[in-house]
């Protein structure tokens, strides 16, 4: 990323380092021909977000149905000098994702105006113009915090600067839910061994987590009256034919949405509307009327179940906010010794 850290070097106040290793391009082809070889077919949710999928789920997160972006962003609102006072002073932010959409400026707002300034500003994310986009404007807007960029995978080894500041993890969204239960579990037991603990209020993680509520309110929030959604779905078989010279028949998949009780989440497909046959780089694969290609589960909790869930992996509750709906919720985890 020589170019990346040569724009960015301007101001030596802001620093960006690549992750160590540096991640490998996505290998969609390689995942493409794995899924599709299954007896349940499925593509990897990671490949829904090239350029035309990340403007597509921009447009999906102001949908009258997708409750999930407006109610988190309202409890950030309405919560913030109160998550600020539970963080406290002089701990490094971390923020996994850089494209939060500002998120991260409420609690650093919060915490500035309380008298209590965090020791530094960490974000990470895969991608590098995202990321460069984030750390400028976090410098910008706060001119005496001092910033670090990571071009990092936050599933895999992630190589963060040294510290000796206490560390609060802020991971909004609710894309905890993409993760599988035992997944999840898996990813929050790593980040508590990866956080410092430096004083006696011990390393945080603040997450947003969607929660259980009634079907009709959880599937229209993923299969929108305007199709937006269906459009966000079939796009990655239009990426697979404009990438990777596949024939997929766009028109004969349907978008599909439902909620499966056990254990609490939404499964999105894609299902075939014929017999066809698509093929990928010479191979060929059957789809038979009425199949579904797997693309995302997106789990939702109870409260009782997430905390069990951070239990596991050492967490203990620290503080939950919800709206008034009970629809979402932020969660500050603190992490056991």
């Amino acid at each position: 990323m020589p170019d990346l850290i040569d724009v960015l070097s301007q101001d030596t106040a802001l620093q960006i380092r690549p992750d160590h290793p540096a991640p490998p391009p996505a290998p969609f082809l390689e995942a493409l021909l794995a899924g599709l070889s299954r007896p349940d077919k499925a593509i990897p949710c990671r490949f829904l977000y090239d350029a035309a999928g990340s403007k597509l789920f921009d447009a999906i997160c102001e949908l009258p149905e997708y409750y999930p972006t407006r109610t988190e962003m309202a409890l950030l609102r309405a919560h913030a000098p109160q998550m600020a006072r539970r963080i406290g002073a002089n701990a490094r932010f971390i923020e996994l994702g850089a494209g939060s959409g500002g998120k991260a400026e409420f609690l650093l707002d919060a915490l500035m105006a309380q008298g209590l300034p965090p020791a530094g500003y960490v974000c990470l994310d895969i991608s590098p113009v995202p990321l460069a986009a984030t750390a400028e404007a976090i410098e910008q807007r706060y001119p005496h915090l001092a910033v670090t960029a990571v071009c990092g995978n936050y599933l895999g080894d992630v190589d963060l600067p040294p510290s000796t500041a206490r560390d609060v993890c802020f991971f909004p969204g609710s894309t905890i839910g993409n993760f599988e239960r035992h997944e999840a579990r898996a990813f929050l037991a790593q980040w508590r061994q990866r956080l410092s603990h430096f004083d006696e209020r011990g390393a945080m993680m603040l997450i947003g987590v969607d929660l259980k509520k009634d079907v009709p309110t959880l599937e229209r929030a993923y299969d929108d009256a305007q199709g937006v959604t269906a459009q966000f779905s079939l796009n990655v078989l239009t990426r697979a034919n404009r990438e990777l010279g596949a024939d997929f028949n766009i028109d004969q998949f349907r978008h599909r949405a439902r909620f499966v009780h056990d254990p609490g989440h939404i499964e999105i497909s894609l299902v075939s509307q014929s017999d066809q046959t698509v093929t990928v780089d010479g191979q060929r694969f059957h789809f038979a009327a009425g199949e579904a290609l797997h693309i995302e589960n997106s789990h939702k909790y109870s409260l009782s179940e997430f905390a069990a869930l951070a239990a596991d992996a050492g967490f203990s509750v620290d503080t939950v906010w919800t709206d008034p709906r009970r629809w979402f919720s932020l969660n500050l985890l603190r992490a056991e010794r």
